[in-house]
């Protein structure tokens, strides 16, 4: 009995000796926020940014175009690339198709080799869409509120760079506070 105890004692030290060691290794939450911080912080000094929305939505475009804060936190920051059809913009619960590549910011920062991901390189592959000013449903929410606010302000056809921290951005980056440089084309239709 005495034996059987013992064991029991030591599987419980080693087991709380395991938690705590893992513990110490493990970053908390407000470090990761800490660290996405930075490394949106220095992304964006490489980059002019425009901390106000033009008041007539008339943004400036092309590859050297600033980076526009999007919100008031600072949580989303867009470089239009083509305004598409000013005329043509979405309107609440239409369906929205899109095209994306990323790249991991805190991995860039961190000076890790990186590549593009996403639908966008490869056309075989089906495009994505979320449902405009919808942020409940499964197919819409998964991508976060970023990858809609372009549509706010540009027309259907039109293409986006955008610095999205995790809080506005894909749902499965949320909890490892990933920023990500998203490239984004927007359509109508998917073709």
């Amino acid at each position: 009995m005495r034996f059987n105890n013992s064991i029991k004692i030591l599987a419980v030290v080693m087991t709380l000796g395991a938690l705590f060691t893992a513990c110490k290794d493990d970053k908390s939450y407000a470090d990761l926020l800490n660290e996405e911080e930075h490394a949106v912080n220095w992304y964006l000094s490489g980059c002019r940014v425009a901390v106000d929305i033009p008041a007539d939505s008339v943004f400036k475009t092309g590859p050297d175009a600033p980076y526009y804060k999007m919100d008031e936190e600072g949580q989303v920051y867009m470089q239009v690339i083509d305004p598409g059809n000013p005329a043509s913009r979405p309107e609440k619960g239409e369906t929205v198709y899109f095209r994306y590549k990323e790249k991991n910011i805190k991995n860039m920062w961190e000076g890790m080799e990186t590549s593009w991901s996403g639908n966008g390189q490869d056309i075989s592959l089906v495009a994505t869409t979320f449902i405009f000013g919808n942020y409940t449903l499964t197919s819409s929410s998964k991508w976060g509120e970023g990858i809609q606010i372009p549509m706010k302000f540009l027309g259907y056809d039109s293409e986006v760079n955008l610095v999205i921290k995790s809080r506005k951005g894909f749902i499965n980056y949320q909890s490892q506070c990933l920023p990500m440089l998203v490239n984004v084309k927007y359509f109508k239709a998917e073709f």
